[in-house]
């Protein structure tokens, strides 16, 4: 049992927490916050878990968890207010610089110069998604990280992100969220891989207004997952149960949670029951609107808080007095923390306002509208919560008022705009990727060497080749998919590297996407450099959600704080049929703003990509040809060393009449297409734009465009998807349209899915008469005696 002073002191945060909650929600309801969600009634659960985590152990939670960072170090009262308020500063806000809503936590697991932490020596949390569920897949990855820090001597060296495997993580989820496909997918993941993993569910009986019964069969999730329950036979979870307001029995069971995990590498999962919720789910609503007055009553006798008090004075810990004394004083510590979050975001702004306010009252002072300059200035200086915004907005009401009286003044006003802007790019749209030293757009290219000695092989051996030099390079590389370890995937670029390398290194998984990006997630944010792979580019739609809500938005929303460099290996376009023809590139390059999207024409220029981003510490998807694997390429003589620069398009064909943009498989199109036109007079130029995200980094296609004075588009995704996309590039960013002779053409599959078969293929997706029939049409339009319509 704890010590009487650790106990009182657990009551003391407890406390703190719970004034935190109820001040929050006031200071919504005061119009200083947009919405707050909070941790009441959760505090004992979560002071009892905090007891058995570790240094380099990590969280992967949800908005409620605000008691327990807490009681780890790693949040205080007035930085739980400084995110409520969103204040955009790292130091008073370092989960995420005022990026997120209140009750998102998350560690600082890199410096400001992109190098890891010694992840052993701190208490980690992985950063919070609003998306119920969503940080199941994050989870499983982060408890299979140890297995393999335990399982694989040659990582022991990497000392700073793990001891020998020994770090848990936990989780927690809300009761109602449990129904989510997310957590029953980690759940049953991890029972087959064995990870020390704590799964704590914080159960109170509803989920915003619906009741378990709806929820949950046998409406418990203890009892709905006693089939994982391991046996003396079978391996599986171990599942324990315990009461949200009893302090002992929480601590114990905990601990019991915690001696599996760690010691045994079994998950555990810790059903907390009888959990209360005070204030109701967020400041959205009353939860006296659904819960009968019974069940109100019930929870104000079984809240936590009055238990643990009930309970210390049963034990004679502390008088009623004494108590009384502690609540007070852990209430004034919230107001407190309150009024200083409140002060410290309120001063970055007031600086701001006085400098605005200055300028724009100088400005007035030789304007014709200096009785309405000088009331902006001057609602902008007495004005109640004045914010950015209203600072923005006040500068450029001043400057267009003012737009016909040109002044050294009125210049300065300008200037202050300018740096306003930078300013607010800094706290609102940056590192999205990457801005470490390390970042993927760093690494230069290194091209591919060719001797006499180099073979002309299948596609697939090259890849084959390059990743056996990328796990022979570094321990910390690993691949997982469905297929890809005895057998090699199912196009054998592993072909033979699980038996040499192991199964840790190269492993077989279930049929789960979902949880096989959340294992390349939660590796990734300990150090691992996973490759995860999703078999068919149609399968990633299972992942769409983790990838767009988690992964793309880790290093924005922690303003490069966590950075997770996970590789998705996928193939796609080409193979024939609705459900395997892998183009929905309009879909991913909108959902996934944050990863990298590289679509390789063949396999040299993917092992070439790969290597690129195995040196850098960003994410991406590479999506391989996958009708490629069997044709033949030369093998390059530095096949794990030469390197294709991102956003770098490349000209594979010169021509002078009219420039086609595409990617990927189409290339191949578009090339046999090309020297079909030649026969013809026209003189096609072919540009491989290689990268998605990003797209033409130094704006190169304008360039042939000047020349040829024509742009054609080809893309098998459908209408308006990625040609639209590059469309956009190209006219709006690039201006192409200043150089065009003729409408920007592009060409797409139909809009409906290829079906069956060959024919079926050939009709729904661009073919080489599609290409040709395109531009001919386009050339007719130019010098219709040459180009004569032909059908």
């Amino acid at each position: 049992m704890s010590s009487k002073k650790e106990i009182l002191n657990d009551y003391k945060l407890a406390v703190e927490s719970r004034e935190d909650s109820y001040i929050g929600r006031k200071e919504v309801f005061m119009g200083k916050a947009k919405f707050g969600i909070f941790g009441d009634g959760k505090e004992l659960p979560q002071i009892a878990m905090a007891k058995v985590f570790k240094n380099g152990d990590f969280r992967s939670g949800y908005y409620r968890d605000q008691t327990f960072m807490m009681a780890i170090g790693e949040l205080t009262s007035q930085q739980f207010f400084a995110q409520l308020y969103a204040h955009t500063s790292v130091e008073d806000e370092p989960a995420s610089a005022g990026r997120m809503m209140n009750g998102h936590f998350g560690t600082r697991l890199i410096d400001e110069k992109g190098e890891w932490k010694d992840l052993t020596k701190m208490k980690n949390s992985s950063s919070d998604i609003s998306n119920t569920g969503g940080q199941m897949p994050r989870l499983l990855g982060l408890a299979y990280a140890s297995k393999l820090y335990r399982n694989n001597p040659a990582l022991k060296k990497y000392k700073q992100f793990s001891v020998n495997g020994n770090e848990i993580a936990f989780g927690t989820i809300g009761n109602a969220s449990t129904s989510e496909g997310h957590f029953y997918e980690a759940m049953n993941a991890a029972g087959v891989l064995q990870v020390p993993m704590v799964m704590a569910v914080w159960d109170d009986e509803y989920g915003i207004s619906v009741p378990k019964e709806y929820h949950t069969t046998k409406g418990s999730i203890s009892k709905a997952l006693a089939g994982l329950q391991r046996t003396a036979k079978e391996k599986g979870f171990e599942i324990l149960t315990t009461k949200g307001w009893d302090y002992i029995d929480l601590c114990k069971t905990f601990q019991k949670a915690e001696k599996i995990a760690r010691n045994e590498h079994v998950p555990v999962l810790v059903h907390v029951e009888e959990v209360t919720q005070p204030q109701g789910h967020s400041t959205s609503g009353s939860h006296e609107r659904y819960k009968s007055k019974e069940r109100l009553e019930w929870e104000a006798k079984f809240d936590c808080l009055k238990k643990m008090r009930e309970w210390i004075l049963e034990e004679k810990l502390a008088t009623g007095k004494e108590l009384d004394a502690i609540e007070e004083e852990a209430k004034q510590v919230a107001k407190t923390a309150r009024m200083e979050a409140w002060k410290a975001y309120t001063s970055s702004i007031d600086s701001d306002v006085a400098s605005l306010v200055g300028m724009i009252d100088t400005v007035a002072e030789r304007s014709a509208e200096k009785t309405k300059l000088l009331s902006i200035a001057k609602n902008l200086k007495e004005g109640l919560n004045i914010n950015k915004l209203e600072l923005t907005k006040g500068a450029k009401k001043a400057l267009r008022l003012t737009r016909q009286e040109p002044s050294r003044s009125r210049d300065m006003l300008v200037h202050w705009l300018k740096k306003n802007d930078e300013k607010r790019y800094d706290e609102y749209s940056s590192h999205l990727y990457s801005e470490s030293k390390y970042s993927a757009l760093n690494i230069g290219e290194e091209a591919p060497k060719y001797s006499e000695d180099s073979k002309m092989v299948d596609g697939r051996e090259v890849l084959q080749a390059c990743f056996d030099e990328a796990l022979n390079r570094n321990p910390l590389v690993f691949a997982l998919g469905e297929d890809v370890g005895k057998i090699g995937d199912v196009n054998q670029g592993f072909a033979g590297l699980q038996e040499k390398y192991g199964e840790l290194r190269v492993t077989d998984t279930g049929i789960r996407e979902t949880t096989i990006i959340g294992q390349g997630i939660g590796a990734a944010l300990r150090g691992l450099r996973p490759i995860a792979e999703i078999q068919y580019l149609d399968y990633l739609l299972y992942a769409v959600q983790t990838l767009s809500d988690d992964l793309a938005t880790l290093q924005y929303r922690t303003k490069g704080g966590q950075k997770a460099p996970l590789i998705i290996r996928s193939r796609g376009h080409r193979l024939e049929g609705v459900w395997h023809s892998g183009s929905p590139m309009g879909m991913i390059i909108n959902a996934l703003r944050g990863i990298n999207v590289l679509v390789p024409r063949n396999m040299t220029q993917a092992a070439g990509m790969y290597n690129t981003l195995l040196e850098s510490d960003d994410t991406a998807l590479i999506i391989e040809c996958l009708n490629g694997y069997r044709l033949k390429e030369r093998m390059p003589d530095n096949v794990g060393e030469f390197k294709v620069p991102l956003g770098i398009p490349e000209v594979i064909r010169e021509g002078r009449d009219v420039t086609v943009v595409t990617y990927g498989s189409m290339c191949r199109i578009v090339m046999d297409a090309a020297v079909e036109l030649a026969s013809y007079g026209i003189e096609v130029e072919v540009i491989d734009v290689q990268t998605l995200l990003p797209f033409d980094r130094h704006q190169s296609i304008i360039s042939s465009i000047k020349k040829t004075n024509r742009l054609v588009v080809a893309d098998e995704d459908v209408p308006g998807g990625a040609s639209a996309y590059i469309l956009d590039k190209l006219v709006v960013e690039q201006e192409c349209f200043r150089y065009l002779d003729s409408q920007p053409v592009t060409i797409s599959a139909k809009e409906h899915r290829p079906a069956y078969g060959s024919d079926g293929d050939y009709y729904s997706k661009p073919s080489v008469e599609t290409i040709f029939d395109k531009v001919y049409d386009m050339m007719g339009e130019v010098d219709p005696s040459s180009y004569p319509d032909i059908y």
